[in-house]
């Protein structure tokens, strides 16, 4: 049986869709929810826009893979990035993205990450080391950690007195590119309008702090990123990245590279504290594994339950929990359930992994925190049920980078401290361009030497 747009199920239309609209733009993943309940595929019309959202994980697989080439990103989506990220992999289409992704895949291989690994054990450690434990704000602390990361990594430099104002410039771009997707267009920044001064501020000063490290001279034999990034030429014409595109990918390396990172291991350090025995069992592994050292790619083998705990924290809360977008540029037919579905030219196709890892269809008791699912001898995990770093041709390029300094941070972490709650009430989700923990997180960190 053919199944076309008009017979999927959907909400009440009202008011030409955007009281729909409202209702996102106030609670997203629960508006989003709520379609998830009418159906494994849901329909809405904004005004003339026709909207899919696709919540079984197999459809969504093959409509992303299978038909990659029907697809291109959300418009307005890559309005709103463009304007902090500039014209770079995350943003661009067609021949000038498949230009960039073929350049840039060869610095971002897993071998070229595995180098990196020093810099970012050295990072942790450096900050661990100057944290005495006590409540500690860990969002500040795990912001301070990754971004010292990777201005190691991208410019062979380190963190210095910048990181606040830098994570407190980021909170401010997502804050404002999320608002600004719920609009059609965005109005000029000049304009006296609530949010548009800090947003200047915080564009200003993000360009100003990667333009400086830009423009320092190089330093001799540095194996940084933004040494590979000027090296890098194309293996079909031989062009190297313009200045501007070097820019433009610095500052996505950056932005990305930091946020999403610290966002996870936030959320990891918090599920640890709250389940104590899975945290105990992880440490015990840490020890077992490293002792007093410091571990390198090497060591990530002997942690699987380590590894598990992570990976189940970003099923929970995926970094990039929604606004995975696409655009059908032609109608495609997809089998589904012994059916065909016909998904029409012109919609906008909407993923949602914050509810893709909760469906439980896949994972059983889903609000439950149970790293076992990711061990090596769990079963399976059914393809397209989980995605922390997306899927398609557009996977994160960054996956290895990611999960190579988490693996590191968070092993250094449970050396040195055990994490317990604060007494604070349990976090809320708020939702931006990632999904953090509202007001912040605090916990207790107990040092290991003196308990």
């Amino acid at each position: 049986m053919d199944i076309t747009w008009n017979e999927l199920p959907g909400p009440a239309p009202r008011y030409f869709g955007f009281a729909e609209l409202w209702a996102m733009r106030q609670d997203y993943l629960g508006t989003l929810a709520r379609y998830r309940r009418l159906g494994d595929v849901t329909r809405l019309r904004i005004s003339v826009e026709r909207t899919l959202d696709i919540f079984d994980p197999e459809l969504l697989r093959r409509v992303m893979l299978e038909h990659a080439d029907a697809q291109i990103r959300w418009e307005r989506a890559t309005e709103v990035f463009g304007e902090t990220l500039g014209q770079s992999v995350l943003v661009t289409e067609g021949a000038t993205w498949q230009r960039q992704r073929r350049m840039l895949m060869p610095a971002f291989a897993p071998k070229r990450m595995a180098g990196y690994a020093g810099f970012m054990a050295e990072a942790a450690r450096d900050a661990l080391a100057a944290c005495p434990g006590g409540i500690v704000a860990m969002d500040a602390f795990f912001s301070h950690v990754t971004m010292d990361v990777i201005l190691r990594v991208l410019f062979s430099a380190r963190a210095g007195a910048e990181t606040v104002e830098a994570a407190a410039a980021t909170q401010v771009l997502s804050e404002a590119g999320f608002r600004e997707m719920f609009w059609p267009a965005t109005l000029p920044d000049w304009l006296p309008l609530p949010g548009k001064a800090a947003k200047r501020r915080a564009l200003a000063f993000m360009r100003g702090l990667l333009r400086r490290h830009l423009d320092a001279p190089a330093r001799p034999g540095a194996q940084d990123l933004l040494t590979q990034l000027r090296a890098l030429r194309d293996e079909e014409t031989g062009e190297a990245l313009s200045e501007q595109e070097v820019f433009d990918q610095c500052i996505t390396t950056f932005q990305a590279g930091h946020e999403t990172t610290a966002t996870a291991l936030l959320w990891w350090a918090w599920l640890m504290a709250e389940h104590p025995e899975a945290q105990a069992r992880a440490a015990t592994e840490v020890q077992a594994a490293l002792g007093e050292r410091a571990p390198t790619p090497d060591d990530l083998h002997a942690l699987p339950w380590l590894t598990a705990t992570l990976k189940e924290a970003m099923r929970l809360y995926p970094p990039a929990a929604a606004l995975l977008t696409r655009r059908l540029t032609r109608d495609i037919a997809v089998p589904w359930r012994g059916d065909t579905l016909h998904l029409p030219r012109g919609a906008m196709l909407r993923c949602t992994p914050y509810l893709l890892h909760r469906d439980e269809r896949v994972w059983a008791e889903p609000e439950a925190f149970r790293p076992e699912r990711f061990l090596p001898e769990a079963p399976e995990i059914p393809r397209g049920a989980y995605m922390p770093f997306g899927q398609g041709p557009r996977v994160c390029l960054g996956q290895h980078f990611a999960m190579l300094e988490m693996s590191l941070v968070a092993a250094l972490v449970l050396q040195a401290f055990e994490l317990s709650p604060s007494g604070d009430p349990a976090p809320r989700l708020r939702l931006a361009v990632t999904l953090r923990p509202a007001g912040g997180l605090r916990l207790r960190l107990t040092p290991r030497s003196t308990r």
